[in-house]
């Protein structure tokens, strides 16, 4: 399912308290970076730098030296196939000064666990305002998957009645008498 449509559904703002100001992080832009990759919803490392207002070499580095916090089910890195996929999907530019490193993705709970690893008030509310759009995401998902379910049980059910009304609709067959002189069976 493309996330289109749940940005459209999610089309409001989370207001997160900050410490001096209020700083509005709209749901779109985290919802917007949500990939799924291997089956999983996931966040690249730079979309989640760029979040958090820290480097990604920075966040990597604390992912590295906390690396029992993030075993493979909650931290992975993309393959160049992936990788070349996504840029292709995404429309990022792959030029001089970009990344040198294939970029890691960070499952929900790899996000949630980041928290506890950048200790900063920013990255606590930033991981708040993710956590929620995960949340939202998936009750979206699970509603469409509700409604699809239903759909294709009403398709079967018309496609039932319109095979039935076609029947009664077609004219039976009748047998016609051949124009001429039939000869008798013998």
């Amino acid at each position: 399912m493309q996330l289109d449509s749940v940005l459209d559904y999610l089309h409001i703002s989370l207001v997160m308290p900050m410490t001096r100001s209020r700083s509005v992080i709209p749901v779109e832009r985290i919802a917007s970076r949500i990939y799924v990759i291997r089956g999983e919803s996931v966040m690249l490392d730079s979309d989640l730098a760029d979040l958090y207002g820290v480097s990604t070499g920075n966040l990597n580095l604390a992912v590295r030296r906390n690396g029992r916090r993030f075993p493979k089910d909650f931290v992975f890195q993309l393959s160049t196939k992936e990788f070349e996929s996504l840029l292709l999907q995404t429309a990022i530019a792959k030029g001089r000064g970009g990344r040198r490193s294939l970029p890691y993705a960070f499952t929900e709970q790899g996000v949630a666990m980041l928290s506890s690893v950048l200790k900063s008030t920013r990255a606590a509310d930033v991981n708040v305002v993710i956590m929620r759009t995960f949340v939202k995401i998936r009750r979206v998902l699970a509603t469409n998957e509700e409604l699809a379910r239903k759909v294709a049980q009403h398709d079967r059910q018309i496609a039932v009645l319109f095979e039935n009304l076609q029947q009664l609709l077609t004219p039976p067959a009748t047998k016609k008498n051949p124009i001429g002189y039939i000869h008798p069976k013998d």
